[in-house]
């Protein structure tokens, strides 16, 4: 089965009131980690190698590295791994945060495609 990080302080992916494995850009038959914060994010990733897919919220919580730091980190992982990172979505409701996250992702692919690495 598929992995997803599902990085976000506050909305739980497996709550089935609301669809928010709808958001995966893997779709929704994968094992969920739940991640809440910068460091779980990292040491996750750190001890497990990259996932199939991540779901960012931008916000997590006052005082807390955001999760636009949590994709500065993984492009810097990827970047000494020489891997492209994994499939990404935001489900985040700052629509900045989103933008940002999206154009660091994309910025980097078509860097490492064009030989950057």
């Amino acid at each position: 089965m598929r992995t997803l990080i599902w990085l976000d302080d506050l909305r739980d992916p497996k709550d089935l009131r609301l669809d928010w494995l709808a958001y995966s850009p893997i779709g929704k038959e994968v094992e969920v980690i739940w991640v809440k914060n910068m460091q779980e994010f990292v040491s996750w990733i750190q001890a497990n190698g990259l996932p199939e897919g991540i779901c960012f919220d931008h916000d997590l919580g006052e005082n807390e590295p955001t999760g636009y730091e949590c994709a500065k980190w993984l492009v810097e992982y990827c970047l000494d791994n020489k891997v492209l990172p994994p499939l990404w979505a935001c489900q985040s409701a700052n629509p900045v945060g989103k933008v940002n996250i999206n154009r660091l992702f994309r910025s980097f692919i078509l860097r490492f495609e064009s030989g950057f690495h």
